[in-house]
């Protein structure tokens, strides 16, 4: 008992921290140390005593991941949303309806993990309200925490932290899109925009901004999974096999923030979308798959364990996934498909989750291989939203008509589900301005 209470004082101090960035090393290998322990918790609760090794995002390394396109589909046919587990075809929107369920099981069971019946309740406090001026824009900023309900184990206190702004001139509720975002630390140097900053553009276009900070109810790594709503509702245990995992704790806390919104009078709630970039990309994901309230998803550089077939053997791996720096993403369970199962092994794949999110729409983003590097794999992502349109098309929407690859800076933006792969790195920065044209079409009367 007393060593579940020191390791669980460790990991609220380690939560505590603004950023991993802030840390001092013996801090960081503590984390390291508590995530290999948990990890390998889950191991023997999964009768698993080794794992194959992911490869490497280096490219110049001995086991450098795959980025030869000859090579990287070992499957001849993916599993297809349209049938049934028994085989079944799917023939009417209330068939759809039995089989999005059927889906969503596997991916709670398998890869993301079962959010809670009973998650706490949250209640939301102003901080700070002023005016400010973003770019040319006037606008009303605030910073919000939601407080969670932690009166069942009073010793995890998980808050939600959350910044927000709406044109100062606005006639009246307007539409806002949520970033999956982070905060800055004061010893790292923020990147320079080349242009007006994503926040700018939306308030220029009259639409909001929000910025949740996931880490500060969901630590990034395993020593954080007994703290955060996680420890919380788990009353500072180990997971159980399908428990969710962090993915699914972020999107739960935007969930949370979609509920503030509906109380504020300056948004319109019916008009929220969500965006995330490479892991956020992966949350915003699962986000708009839990939360039918999104209006519109903008997934950037999400790769493997978002928008990227699971299946395909080019950049980042599921072994990468499993292994005790990335697991705590997803379910206790997901880490046998990197032994002694496979990747063919899933129930699911990426495109089935991309499925689930017709007929709203989705916007997938990546950047050039050759500037962001391969371990992204846009090709997964593009060959993952070519997969999903069927589901589009039978709901009455447009998916991509193409099978044929792209390349940079040639966008497919006709439909409801759309991709478009820019010319620069690891950023969603070169497609906003085509996101929000895209996002016209919905948001605006």
């Amino acid at each position: 008992m007393r060593k579940v209470v020191l390791l669980l004082f460790v990991f609220l101090l380690l939560l505590k921290l603004e950023s991993y960035a802030q840390m001092s090393q013996q801090a960081r290998d503590s984390i390291s140390k508590l995530s290999q322990e948990d990890h390998r918790l889950m191991m023997q609760k999964l009768g698993i005593e080794s794992l194959r090794p992911g490869p490497s995002g280096n490219p110049e390394a001995p086991n450098a991941a795959n980025k030869d396109e000859s090579i990287a589909t070992p499957y001849s046919v993916l599993p297809d949303p349209l049938i049934f587990d028994n085989g079944d075809e799917v023939k009417s929107k209330k068939d759809w309806e039995k089989r999005r369920m059927e889906i969503k099981e596997h991916f709670a069971r398998e890869i993301y993990g079962r959010i809670p019946e009973n998650t706490p309740s949250v209640s939301w406090e102003i901080i700070e309200e002023k005016d400010s001026l973003f770019g040319e824009t006037p606008a009303r900023f605030k910073k919000l925490i939601g407080h969670v309900d932690n009166s069942s184990f009073p010793s995890i206190k998980v808050d939600i932290e959350i910044m927000m702004a709406t044109p100062l001139e606005a006639k009246g509720a307007v539409p806002l899109i949520m970033q999956f975002s982070w905060i800055w630390p004061a010893s790292m140097q923020r990147p320079k925009p080349t242009g007006p900053t994503w926040q700018e553009q939306m308030l220029a276009e009259g639409w909001g901004f929000a910025m949740l900070i996931p880490t500060s109810f969901q630590a990034d790594n395993g020593a954080g999974l007994r703290a955060g709503i996680i420890g919380l509702v788990n009353k500072g245990k180990p997971r159980k096999l399908d428990d969710w995992g962090t993915l699914r704790a972020w999107g739960w806390g935007a969930s949370r923030a979609l509920d503030y919104f509906e109380t504020d009078p300056t948004v319109d709630a019916k008009k929220v979308g969500i965006e995330g970039l490479s892991r956020y990309g992966k949350a915003a994901l699962v986000a708009m798959v839990d939360e039918p309230r999104f209006a519109i998803g903008f997934i950037a550089s999400s790769g493997a364990g978002g928008s990227k077939i699971f299946r395909r053997v080019y950049g980042e791996q599921v072994e990468n996934l499993a292994s005790s720096g990335e697991y705590h993403w997803f379910t206790p369970n997901f880490i046998k498909y990197a032994g002694p199962l496979t990747p063919m092994d899933l129930p699911v794949d990426a495109h089935q989750m991309v499925a689930l999110c017709a007929p709203r729409p989705v916007f997938i983003s990546g950047g050039d291989p050759n500037v962001e590097g391969h371990w992204i794999d846009a090709m997964g992502m593009f060959k993952t939203a070519a997969a999903a349109s069927p589901v589009y098309e039978f709901l009455g929407k447009k998916g991509i008509e193409t099978d044929q690859y792209p390349g940079t800076n040639v966008g497919l933006l006709d439909g409801d589900l759309v991709f478009r792969q820019h010319d620069g790195g690891h950023t969603e920065g070169p497609n906003w301005e085509y996101f929000i044209e895209f996002a016209k079409r919905y948001l605006e009367d």
